[in-house]
């Protein structure tokens, strides 16, 4: 089931029946971007690429699943006796999982028959998009706190097991510390985290019995939960009671606030904490916090340890169902190969952000001499429209309009698409999501302070080489007038 070729959209298979019935199955290339950063930010984190490799390994029909299809009375028998034997055999070239990026860029290109290219577009998307969604707005809340100790306690609040499990491996990605998800600790590596709830406080007959209890049971990891009843009057006094007893015998402990008022709460008990010689104690907080929430508690001085956030973590927030603040990922064929020939191909639209760029790209990211980010550039990848260091280039806007700048390279120069899949064979191994959240972490600290902060970030610049701006004038003046379809 979890990686049945059944998932992705039923357009995607009754057109790779058209292509199979017209032999249409030519090699295509096709490309992954977005249109616009989520949560009206100014970067976003590109997390799901090792999910999606590994379902890609196996991505295939099950008998069961073409005996369903076949239910459907719209398929024809050969074509099914065709997908019986699907698998992934062409080449896929894709970013780092964790780079910074930004819209317009293929994320992703997929080089294959058409028939591939169209049936695993659906699970493609599905994954990309969620898993970078989610590690973008944990980035932000992870830069709101300082980059402080941020816990993922999304679980009961996802989409899903499934959606569960893929926001702790992006939220981990997007600088969360640990997860309150005990599978995804198994499956993923992540650090597993855990308080206590209501309910264990309300069990016992008093509030200090149950602090003590817990605090036996782990004298190590003991968090305790202080707002069952009244914060100030009742739990963080019990709560003292027993951080005392723990600290005779040399151990620390910690307080948690899900409610109320955190700013004026936190440094209540804070002080009530320092006052009976606690000063090691920490202070956990949660309560349907984001990134706005954070930034305006640590610049008011909150003295907040640990953030625990859920709801807005791993759903993405209420902003995230708005079209302007979802990840806005799509997947657009780019050229296709006739006789050996490769032919640019692109949509034209009235709207100029959804006229795509056409060919077969690279993606430059140009950084300065000083090692920070400058701006990235699309290009042909045809090996005659790569930059040079020492070189002066005009660079522009993607709509291909009057809009450029010109600039000469003086630091280094990287290609951000490498290739991943080759001829269905992978080529090389994956890395760790510790090895992917710490270079998240390091991508992220090469481009300034402007494109990272919540309100009116500035705008990176993403350009196209002037060969690539001249080819796609040339397709639109070919097809100016055509009947095409505009969406």
């Amino acid at each position: 089931m979890d990686n049945s070729a059944l998932f992705t959209d039923f357009y995607s298979l009754t057109m790779a029946q058209g292509y199979w019935k017209r032999n249409k199955n030519e090699r295509a290339v096709f490309e992954m971007f977005f249109r616009h950063q989520p949560f009206n930010g100014g970067y976003a984190v590109f997390a799901g690429l090792g999910t999606f490799l590994e379902k890609l390994k196996n991505f295939s029909f099950s008998d069961n699943d073409i005996a369903w299809l076949k239910n459907q009375e719209i398929f024809e028998d050969a074509f099914l006796d065709f997908l019986k034997t699907f698998r992934f055999t062409g080449s896929l070239w894709a970013m780092d999982e964790g780079t910074v990026i930004f819209p317009q860029e293929p994320l992703i290109r997929v080089e294959s028959g058409l028939i591939e290219c169209q049936i695993i577009e659906g699970m493609l998307l599905n994954i990309i998009n969620f898993q970078s969604l989610i590690a973008t707005k944990t980035c932000r809340i992870w830069l709101a706190s300082r980059k402080g100790n941020v816990m993922e306690f999304g679980m009961r609040r996802a989409q899903g097991p499934d959606g569960a499990l893929s926001a702790s491996r992006a939220a981990y990605i997007g600088g969360a510390s640990g997860t309150s998800n005990t599978l995804a600790g198994k499956i993923f590596g992540i650090p597993v985290m855990g308080t206590m709830a209501h309910a264990w406080v309300m069990s016992f007959d008093s509030e200090e019995e149950a602090f003590d209890s817990y605090a036996d049971l782990y004298p190590d990891r003991t968090v305790l939960l202080i707002d069952t009843y009244d914060t100030l009057k009742s739990g963080i006094l019990n709560a003292i009671k027993t951080g005392k007893k723990l600290a005779q015998s040399g151990k620390n402990f910690g307080v948690r606030l899900d409610s109320g008022d955190i700013q004026y709460l936190s440094t209540e008990v804070r002080r009530l904490l320092d006052e009976a010689g606690l000063s090691r104690a920490f202070i956990t907080v949660s309560n349907d916090l984001d990134e706005y929430i954070i930034e305006t508690l640590v610049k008011d001085g909150a003295p907040v340890n640990t953030w625990g956030v859920g709801t807005r973590m791993v759903t993405g927030g209420q902003a995230s169902t708005s079209m302007s603040s979802a990840f806005t990922g799509v997947y657009k064929l780019s050229a296709r190969m006739e006789g050996g020939k490769t032919i640019p191909v692109m949509k034209l639209s009235d709207n100029p952000e959804k006229t795509t760029n056409p060919g077969i790209k690279q993606v430059w990211r140009i950084w300065d001499q000083k090692g920070g980010a400058v701006a990235d550039v699309l290009s042909i990848d045809d090996g005659t429209d790569e930059l040079k260091t020492g070189t002066r280039y005009s660079f522009w806007h993607p709509s291909g309009d009057y809009r450029h700048f010109s600039h000469t390279l003086e630091g280094s120069i990287e290609p951000l698409l490498k290739k991943r899949v080759e001829g269905g064979r992978f080529t090389g191994d994956l890395p760790s999501l510790a090895e992917i959240q710490s270079f998240a972490a390091a991508n992220l600290e090469r481009f300034d302070s402007t494109y990272k902060r919540l309100l009116n970030p500035h705008v990176y610049k993403v350009s196209i080489t002037e060969k690539l701006r001249d080819l796609k004038l040339e397709l639109i003046q070919k097809h100016l007038g055509s009947e095409f379809v505009q969406c």
